[in-house]
């Protein structure tokens, strides 16, 4: 029998593409999602044609929803100069889930990497430049990984805005909280000894 003619065998391969699931993992939830048809199956595909009919792309600031201007975008309140920079969407709703960065967001869609042939006008950064001026933004908060790669970008981004009168940041590097001296490699123990504070 063809693959294509078995949807179960069908969506056991689309599920393992996903990250984190390999074709084991994607066997195991086609299978729960099959025992659970009515609870789950059902509103699960109903919920994915909805999000594959209504998902969009910030025109603004790059964020995923269901509207042209997401609504950290739409907010009046979060219109406070700070403007944090992200590599990708994830990153934004990692820093939406700690609940205490109250300013707004500029999602690159990745960053310069010389080797994959990604340069500057295939990021966001051309944007971020316009919404700068446009939007009276103050401080940028660069929230990159501390990758070579995120490292350049960050390092191209602040050689574009020298002359634009903002504030740059970036996150803090160092010990995780909960963290064992031992366990981390000696990067982040270096990038937490130059970012020592006094007591």
């Amino acid at each position: 029998m063809a693959r294509d003619a078995n949807p179960i065998e069908h969506l056991i391969d689309l599920m393992a593409r996903l990250p984190g699931l390999g074709p084991r993992s994607a066997r195991r939830a086609v299978l729960h999602l099959i025992r659970k048809r009515a609870i789950l199956l059902a509103p699960l595909a109903k919920a994915m044609a909805d999000v594959a009919q209504r998902a969009r792309e910030c025109l603004n600031c790059g964020n995923v929803g269901t509207s042209d201007i997401c609504p950290i975008c739409a907010d009046e309140g979060r219109a406070n100069g700070l403007l944090c920079v992200v590599e990708e969407v994830a990153d934004l709703w990692a820093m939406e889930r700690g609940g205490t960065f109250k300013g707004r967001y500029h999602v690159l869609g990745g960053t310069l990497s010389a080797l994959d042939g990604v340069g500057p006008e295939d990021l966001r950064i051309p944007q971020l430049l316009q919404r700068i001026g446009a939007e009276g933004v103050t401080e940028v908060i660069l929230a990159l990984n501390a990758t070579i790669d995120g490292q350049t970008t960050a390092h191209y981004i602040a050689d574009q805005l020298e002359d634009r009168g903002v504030q740059l940041s970036s996150l803090a590097q160092g010990v995780p909280i909960g963290g064992e001296l031992d366990y981390l490699d000696d990067g982040t123990i270096t990038a937490a000894l130059n970012a020592r504070k006094r007591l």
